[in-house]
């Protein structure tokens, strides 16, 4: 039986188990899908789990979609880009990373047809999937993003690699056509 997970800390509020085994029973698949808390000293360990044949593949969350790309042998363009990774799996003897959060937004934002092409974006946070949200809006032609963050050293950060990004301090309100939230608000109680 192949086995999947989702690892984050916190992950109690994940729905990826339900979401998954309700797929996986509706499709007869033989697998199981759960999730796990790690810590960041466990991240080598669990990737080392993919490389032993103990686990087929790795979703990944707050806070590690960063730190595990040491423990990768290759990344997908798209994670490269975005210095994210939320998907794990061995192919070919080797530990990939990919990134899904891209193409995952912009569809999101598609199906509902909102068309953010010439918009103004402002985004909170700046940790996590904003990396992955900066480039998804890039690719959608937004005339500007705005984005702020608790620590404005994880701002500042994302700044050095995209140069237009406007960084403003937390708790300023830009003029924006839409908002993001890319802030663990709500992960905890």
């Amino acid at each position: 039986m192949k086995k999947y997970l989702v690892i984050g800390n916190p992950i109690e509020h994940s729905l990826s188990p339900k979401l998954h085994n309700y797929w996986i029973k509706k499709n007869n698949i033989h697998a199981t899908y759960d999730k796990k808390k790690l810590n960041d000293s466990d991240v080598k360990d669990i990737i080392y789990e993919i490389k032993n044949g103990k686990i087929d593949g790795i979703n990944v969350t707050v806070p590690f979609k960063k730190s595990v790309i040491p423990f990768l042998d290759k990344l997908s363009p798209e994670a490269h880009e975005a210095q994210s990774v939320n998907t794990i799996y061995k192919e070919n003897n080797k530990i990939f990373g990919h990134n899904t959060d891209i193409e995952g937004f912009e569809r999101g934002l598609k199906r509902i047809n909102y068309d953010a092409k010439i918009k103004k974006v402002f985004i909170l946070g700046a940790g996590g999937v904003a990396p992955s949200i900066i480039l998804a809006l890039k690719k959608l032609g937004v005339a500007k993003i705005t984005l702020s963050n608790r620590t404005r050293k994880k701002a500042e950060d994302l700044k050095k690699i995209h140069l237009d990004l406007e960084i403003i301090d937390w708790g300023k309100n830009p003029d924006f056509n839409m908002i993001i939230n890319a802030t663990s608000l709500g992960l905890k109680n």
